[in-house]
């Protein structure tokens, strides 16, 4: 076996570690308890900066019931769980692994910025839909703020299931209530 082929199997290898352990993992009722705080914290920062800017208005979804649970179903694959998997399950060490500060610190600000660079880069090649939403300023640091909420709750409880959760309710209540769904179809 070649290095290079060691190096990938050892990649590899750490990947499926990270993905099994934080689909196995359930959150404890602290984790949970961190969860419901970290929603109550990103909503006093997100909602008045996201009102002031008037990126963010009260509007709400009129459509079919079907329509609305489709809209829930689908949000909890696309993007949650998704982009959680991606963007914190592979790109930061399981709490297992012991990283060093210095370590865990490179890859949370690489995880974050990756996932803010992965909206504009997702409206320019398969959403254009969403090209206008997806570069708004506001838009990106609201959606930074909800990367750092998804990333503590994944760092505190090595469960894929917090910054799931995390992320589904916030989209699902910007789409169904403060405008979403409009924004990203106008």
């Amino acid at each position: 076996m070649s290095f290079g082929s060691f190096i990938a199997m050892a990649a590899i290898d750490k990947l499926v570690f990270r993905v099994s352990r934080a689909f196995i993992t359930l959150p404890s009722i602290d984790s949970w308890l961190l969860c419901a705080l970290l929603l109550a914290i990103l909503a006093l920062i997100s909602l008045p900066i996201g009102f002031k800017f008037g990126f963010l208005q009260i509007d709400i979804f009129k459509a079919s019931w079907q329509n609305i649970l489709n809209i829930i179903a689908v949000s909890l694959l696309f993007p949650a769980i998704s982009e959680e998997l991606f963007f914190r399950v592979l790109f930061l060490p399981h709490p297992t692994e012991n990283a060093s500060t210095t370590t865990l610190l490179l890859w949370v600000f690489v995880s974050l910025v990756a996932f803010v660079v992965y909206h504009p880069l997702n409206a320019i090649s398969f959403f254009p839909a969403g090209l206008k939403t997806f570069f708004n300023p506001i838009f990106l640091s609201l959606a930074a703020l909800l990367g750092g909420a998804c990333t503590v709750a994944y760092l505190q409880s090595g469960s894929l299931w917090l910054s799931v959760v995390i992320h589904w309710l916030v989209v699902v209540v910007w789409l169904l209530l403060l405008g979403g769904y409009r924004k990203l179809h106008e």
